[in-house]
């Protein structure tokens, strides 16, 4: 190797760990919701509380056994929902488009957009159950375009209409190669609170947290037509791990 081209090697070896630093740097690092904090800490201190009584009121320990058995269950449930993992996509992004949350594929078809685009667009939708993590992931690398909030009504998130209804927030994303995808999160029945970490005009990447929803919800995406669904309807998904479509 001549000397050219070894300093070319380490060249490129120093500018992709630069662009690897820049990626890591700007992940959210939230291994707890903050919503979910004062939830589980309250919870727990009542479990505890109420623990303690039962121990020093009854001489069989039935009662405490079957009490931790039963809350204790509920509260590492409450603990399950409120996590937001931290994940890495192994493999090259281009033209990726990852879930974007834990989930069910409900809905994969080409539908008519009226609200930015006014055309037809590929529109893939997965629904979070209780059990699921609620934390939401940027699905493409890109830039967001905006981000808008509407209040709305809490219809049952896997029905159709609760895509324009329910209380929602839109990401707009511009890919590397100026395609727009649009992220939709989707409050439902018993989903009322939508987080939204994304900001105007911001970088984003796969990997970072988008944003989170509590209780069940869904989150939409519609792409460009010409994108390559890599999945099928009712198949779990993992958020930032499941490849759901490629870009043209």
């Amino acid at each position: 190797m001549t000397k050219k081209h070894y300093l070319c090697s380490i060249n490129t070896v120093i500018t992709e760990k630069q662009i690897m630093g820049e990626r890591i740097k700007k992940l959210k690092k939230i291994r707890i919701h903050h919503e979910g904090t004062e939830e589980l800490l309250y919870t727990l201190f009542a479990i505890i509380a109420i623990g303690v009584v039962l121990w020093h009121s009854f001489s069989s320990p039935i009662p405490l056994i079957l009490f931790i058995l039963l809350f204790g269950t509920a509260w590492m449930l409450m603990l399950n929902f409120y996590r937001c993992p931290i994940r890495y996509f192994n493999g090259d992004t281009e033209k990726i488009v990852v879930a974007p949350a834990d989930g069910r594929i409900v809905v994969v078809e080409e539908t008519d957009e009226t609200e930015y685009f006014h055309d037809r667009r590929m529109m893939i939708s997965i629904f979070m159950s209780p059990l699921n993590v609620h934390a939401n992931w940027f699905p493409v690398d890109g830039r967001v375009k905006f981000v808008h909030h509407f209040d709305g009504n809490y219809h049952k998130a896997w029905l159709p209409k609760a895509s324009e209804e329910n209380e929602h927030a839109d990401i707009m994303i511009e890919t590397p190669d100026g395609q727009d995808v649009l992220v939709r999160q989707i409050a439902g029945a018993m989903a009322r609170r939508i987080v939204t970490y994304a900001k105007d005009l911001e970088d984003c990447y796969i990997d970072e947290h988008l944003g989170f929803i509590k209780l069940g919800s869904r989150v939409d995406v519609y792409l460009p037509l010409g994108s390559k669904p890599e999945i099928k309807m009712g198949q779990p998904t993992t958020g930032d791990q499941t490849v759901i479509a490629r870009l043209p």
